[in-house]
């Protein structure tokens, strides 16, 4: 049983910083790419950014030169370092892995999401 655990959500005012921090556990292949989705209250989740297991990285258009993805020394850790925040922002972020190795070919988990409040 795959599961993701994020943390490092909360209430911040605009331009201040969050790191958003998820830890996969359970069986999970060395190839997989890992991501962070977020949804705004009356809009559709969004892609954020993803890192592949090579270190491969992607950003939204919105989000870039403010926010970074990286993996974490421990295995199939995650991090999204969150600057200059603004109050369009404001959501829940949802941590997301692709395992592309699983015995299912592949399979898709996610974390039960982390709330980001940004004020004005």
């Amino acid at each position: 049983q795959v599961q993701l655990v994020e943390s490092g959500g909360g209430l911040v005012q605009a331009g201040e910083s969050l790191r958003l921090s998820c830890a996969a556990s359970g069986s999970i292949s060395s190839i997989n790419t890992m991501g962070w989705y977020r949804q705004a209250p009356g809009k559709q989740r969004e892609l954020v950014a993803t890192i592949s297991s090579s270190g491969s990285t992607s950003h939204a258009d919105s989000v870039k030169g403010r926010f970074t993805i990286s993996r974490g020394n421990a295995k199939n850790t995650m991090y999204l370092q969150m600057n200059s925040l603004k109050p369009e922002d404001t959501a829940v972020f949802y941590c997301n892995l692709r395992d592309y190795g699983s015995s299912k070919g592949l399979s898709v988990y996610w974390g039960q999401g982390t709330q980001v409040t940004v004020s004005s």
